[in-house]
């Protein structure tokens, strides 16, 4: 049996090479890989001897040779090919751990020229991956560190690879590949190419959204069914999911997630993930039903619960800080779907192994989680793709823009950021009333910003909440003054709205006559 090992990233290559070894396995190699192996004192083949011909062009041309490739690909089974290896002098390949020059990291790094990213596109990597990849039955392909254990047990058991084994190293690798392959066009489709500036240190401008869109994901897990039970779905993750997200997440208990859990779950935790301070959502059909921040848990709970204590049935609970027993115990007397956390108490866990249907989500968060998002969002449309960066402006109180005669007290201006928050994850139109560091009213999705207006006066009034003396966000404009006399009426003393519509004046005017302060965040948050 012979391996054949060609790695650019080393890490565990030589314990590897040890183990083939000592199991009597073959060792051919090239370059700097070659002269690791012989330092570390295991006898390898340089691959320029097995082919009879030099590695030239800098490493460029080394493995792309018939005497490799026919070593790969030759079927064992069919006599014409093993006639024709006899004939030629060429030996059978068993074995390819290859992993692929860089290029990712390489084109990821500040200050990378256009000659890097080329010299670090792999010619003959891939060539080799694909000849042992399609010949599976026959040669084991590695293209991952991860892979090394497995390769090692299952030979050290049986003397060889087992079929399932072999089939499932080729689907990885063959998966490599195209991800490989997809980074190199999105990259190059990027570049805009000025054939006057051409030199080894250019380094070309390259657009935010390349000619051609290549993106990958791996399957999470086979979903019951999708939005709806005739629909059928699945759950994918990006190939390296950002911390603290979602994807990222473990299930303790409880149910399959379903496709729309999965989706109102994102909602719920993109929103929770937007506080510094303890905070608590709740979600129901995508949109914040909850919101409220606390000193703890249990108050942040409390307070997002008041808020729509009818919608909060059946939702989605977040939370951005581990829950103890009292939050749990809170939550336990309500029926949720799904209820995610950084963490759970041994005790919190204890409230909720009696209600196994309650799917408990634990999601660990990066101390900078509130820095840690999504870079693009994406839509799929009839027969193509919408593809944006993500809303990730956050608001500062020194954007903020007074533009009423009445200002808004300090405790208002806490409010009205709090209220802009959460009015980032309402869907459009968005209307939401707040006060002390929790929702009072929410009025989403709606074709009038008027209705969405009356709306969440009618949750408050529903949930008996007063909205006296409370703050409004509003996700984009008032076009006109309706909108806000509608908010002012139910009891709202300030007002935040992203400003730029035509107009303005009349709205501020309004404002002023009503005698209630108003602020323009100069950007809107639309939400479809």
């Amino acid at each position: 049996m012979r391996a054949l090992i060609s790695v650019s990233d080393k890490t565990g290559i030589v314990d590897l090479a040890k183990e083939l070894h000592a199991l009597g396995v073959g060792l051919i190699s090239t370059g700097g890989t070659a002269k690791l192996l012989a330092d570390k004192g295991l006898p390898v083949t340089e691959v320029a001897e097995v082919t009879g011909f030099p590695e030239m062009l800098d490493g460029r041309v080394k493995t792309l040779h018939p005497k490799v490739h026919g070593g790969l690909l030759a079927r064992r089974d069919t006599p014409e090919h093993m006639a024709a290896l006899q004939a030629h002098g060429i030996d059978t390949i068993d074995l390819l751990i290859v992993n692929l020059y860089p290029f990712e990291a390489t084109v990821a790094k500040p200050g990378c020229t256009l000659a890097d990213a080329i010299e670090n596109i792999d010619i003959g990597g891939p060539a080799m991956v694909r000849s042992a990849a399609k010949n599976w039955k026959d040669v084991g392909i590695v293209t991952d560190a991860s892979q090394y254990a497995d390769v090692i047990a299952e030979l050290k058991a049986n003397g060889k690879l087992s079929d399932k084994l072999r089939f499932a190293l080729s689907v990885a690798a063959f998966n490599h590949i195209s991800q490989y392959d997809g980074a190199i066009s999105n990259y190059l489709s990027s570049v805009n190419f000025e054939a006057e500036k051409l030199s080894e240190t250019y380094m070309p401008e390259r657009a935010q959204f390349s000619g051609q869109f290549n993106e990958q994901y791996v399957k999470v897990q086979d979903l019951r069914y999708g939005e709806n039970s005739h629909q059928q779905a699945a759950w994918y993750r990006d190939l390296a999911p950002a911390a603290g997200s979602l994807a990222t997440g473990v299930q303790l208990q409880g149910k399959e997630l379903s496709y729309n859990n999965i989706a109102d779950a994102d909602a719920a935790w993109e929103c929770v993930k937007s506080f510094e301070t303890t905070a608590c959502v709740i979600v129901k059909h995508a949109n914040p039903c909850g919101v409220a921040v606390g000193a703890n848990p249990f108050e942040a709970y409390s307070k997002a619960f008041q808020t729509d204590p009818t919608s909060a049935f059946g939702g989605i609970i977040a939370f951005n800080r581990p829950v103890d027993k009292a939050a749990a115990e809170a939550v336990s007397k309500q029926f949720v779907e799904v209820l995610m956390a950084p963490d759970f108490s041994v005790e919190a866990l204890e409230v909720f192994k009696s209600k196994v249907n309650v799917r408990l989500m634990k999601i660990a968060l990066p101390a900078d989680y509130g820095n840690v998002r999504n870079a693009l969002e994406t839509k799929r449309v009839g027969s193509g793709l919408l593809l944006q960066s993500a809303d990730n402006h956050e608001l500062a109180l020194a954007d903020l823009k007074i533009v009423t005669v009445k200002q808004p007290t300090p405790e208002e201006l806490t409010d009205l950021l709090f209220a802009w928050k959460v009015a980032k994850f309402v869907k459009s139109n968005a209307i939401v009333f707040c006060k002390n560091g929790m929702t009072m009213g929410v009025g989403a999705g709606q074709m009038s910003r008027l209705d969405s207006a009356r709306i969440a006066s009618i949750k408050a009034e529903a949930a008996k909440l007063s909205l006296q003396n409370t703050v409004v966000a509003s996700d984009a404009f008032f076009p006109f003054r309706d909108g806000l006399d509608v908010v002012v009426d139910a009891g709202a003393t300030s007002v935040a709205q992203p400003g730029g519509s035509m107009r303005d004046q009349e709205v501020i005017d309004a404002a002023n006559e009503r005698g209630v302060a108003m602020v323009f965040t100069g950007v809107r948050h639309f939400r479809h």
